[in-house]
């Protein structure tokens, strides 16, 4: 295997929360590097155009609102298999379906204010990385 980049937002209701040092530490532990991390807050056109994949879906109006409620902490994170691995950690987006232990299971609300995001795919991953970082703070 070889090492992966994935992009990662710890999302307004974990930050709201102060859960953002447990989440980060839960990251560190299962093996990343964080090559990049950043407190923002997102505008109305700036999580419409990051979450455009999804205009066509019901929820698209709700996942704009919450994402723009508070600031976010957007990471570049790598290791191997980056991508599968923070999925992993991260647990399904349903935080009733989440297994024990993942970041969801411990922190999410539920499936829509479920505390993170994660790259889905090595290719998204590189949308998403070049959508808040640029090459130069990737280090």
């Amino acid at each position: 295997m070889s090492v992966e980049r994935t992009f990662s937002i710890i999302k307004p209701d974990a930050v709201a929360a102060g859960q953002a040092g447990e989440i980060l530490a839960m990251i560190q532990k299962a093996g990343f590097k964080i090559i990049g991390l950043r407190m923002t807050r997102l505008t109305e056109l700036q999580a419409g155009g990051f979450y455009a994949v999804h205009k066509e879906r019901p929820f698209y109006q709700g996942l704009v609102k919450f994402m723009t409620e508070g600031p976010i902490i957007v990471m570049a994170l790598e290791r191997e298999d980056a991508v599968k691995g923070l999925r992993e950690v991260m647990g399904a987006t349903n935080p009733a379906n989440a297994a024990e232990g993942t970041i969801r299971k411990r922190f999410a609300e539920n499936i829509e204010r479920n505390c993170i995001h994660g790259s889905d795919a090595p290719e998204t991953a590189a949308v998403e990385l070049a959508f808040f970082f640029t090459s130069a703070e990737l280090l």
